[in-house]
């Protein structure tokens, strides 16, 4: 067998996706997904001028030497747009070798360490007595796990407060501009946890999101004010670049800690694990190279005690939320994953088999990864800029997003 196509296909059901198909000479397709968030122009030519000349007439079987040949043979390695490029071609083959054995790829991966996928929603909204109001739906839908973001007063808009059912943070062509205030954000969302734990008693598992926005210290504090609600974690308290502020953090609270969303490769995220300065691992397929590697990074975390949490937002296509089922399902270190429910027009143009219940999703058994772009489809959504906000403190300075 043999690849004799690969197609890279851009559409905008509602949101931007880049998606890579691939074809062999004996029929069978694989499919990827390449999609950055407000950068996926730069994937596609990537993938469409660097990566798919080198496939044509490459044995699709071999994995794992592609993955090697992609990326040591790219010299300027490592980024988002090289490694979400590297995921959809290793997804893709794990797809075709899928479909191949006629199995679906967990089995590859060893089998079912757990029944079903435990996700987490997203309840947000204005007021503390609005998300008190979406928790009790997200807590009838049959979810365990609930991630809880709230306006914050004084403020205009905030970072994971929607206008409508399916969030979307890339709002405008052109980057739209946030203010920012630590000091109102710390003395609020303590507030908020409180009234929800009183609410929904102490075993319903909360999350919430920081978005990068605090110094080391600024999120021990944080850390600290919520213990008492006894939080499954806190994502993303600081910047990652400079790692050493998570052992800052660790030393001031036992909250625990949930990075890795923007991480691309297993380097980035290595002394965080074997530091243990973090609790989970939120590392994606599609961000992360691919099946292969997220594989190579839940596997180092596995022996520091480091559980999974992969992004899961809507800013990666079915395709990724499929094969991270697939990885969810198998690993022994799993965690939670992030769901968020995408537009009735995106799961008509990416067909698949997954499906949600009682607070678990299950990723079908067809063999492959149960997903597919149909094509016509993608075509009547055609690509439209998008751009993610930026952040500014209210004296102008620049913040992070």
């Amino acid at each position: 067998m043999r690849i004799t196509e690969a197609r890279v296909i851009v559409t905008c059901p509602g949101r931007n996706f880049v998606t890579l198909k691939i074809v062999t000479d004996e029929g069978v397709t694989g499919v990827g997904d390449a999609t950055l968030n407000s950068r996926e122009l730069a994937v596609a030519a990537y993938l469409t001028e660097h990566v798919v000349p080198l496939l044509i007439g490459r044995d699709p079987a071999r994995i794992e030497d592609t993955w090697q040949y992609l990326y040591r043979g790219a010299y300027w390695r490592r980024g988002p747009v090289t490694m979400s490029a590297i995921a959809a071609v290793d997804t893709a083959l794990w797809d075709i070798k899928g479909k191949v054995a006629g199995l679906p790829v967990y089995q590859l991966l060893g089998g079912r360490s757990r029944s079903g996928v435990t996700v987490y929603g997203h309840a947000n909204a204005s007021s503390i007595e609005s998300v008190l109001a979406e928790i009790s739906s997200y807590v009838d839908r049959g979810y365990q796990a609930i991630r809880v973001q709230t306006g914050i007063p004084g403020l205009e808009s905030t970072y994971g407060v929607s206008a409508g059912a399916h969030y979307e943070p890339a709002d405008a062509a052109l980057p739209t501009e946030n203010v920012w205030s630590t000091a109102h954000y710390l003395d609020h969302v303590p507030r908020v946890f409180a009234r929800v734990r009183e609410e929904f008693g102490p075993t319903l598992r909360l999350l919430h999101d920081v978005h990068h926005r605090l110094t080391p210290i600024e999120a021990a504090r944080l850390g600290r004010s919520l213990e008492p609600y006894a939080l499954t974690w806190i994502e993303d308290p600081v910047p990652a670049e400079l790692q050493e502020g998570f052992r800052l953090i660790r030393q001031h609270t036992t909250t625990p800690l949930a990075v890795g969303e923007v991480f691309n490769t297993i380097w980035d995220c290595q002394e965080l694990i074997t530091s243990q300065l973090i609790d989970y691992i939120r590392t994606t397929v599609v961000h992360a190279g691919g099946i292969t590697h997220l594989r190579r990074i839940f596997d180092l975390a596995a022996l520091y005690h480091v559980r999974s949490g992969s992004h899961g937002a809507t800013d990666l296509s079915p395709v990724c939320m499929a094969a991270a089922l697939h990885v969810d399902l198998a690993i022994p270190n799993f965690g939670l994953q992030e769901y968020m429910r995408h537009t009735p027009a995106t799961d008509e143009v990416f067909p698949h088999s997954y499906w949600f219940e009682d607070g678990y999703l299950h990723p079908g058994e067809e063999p492959g990864l149960g997903v597919d772009i149909d094509e016509e489809q993608a075509a009547r959504h055609p690509y439209r800029p998008a751009s993610l906000p930026v952040n500014r403190l209210q004296d102008g300075t620049m913040h992070n997003w």
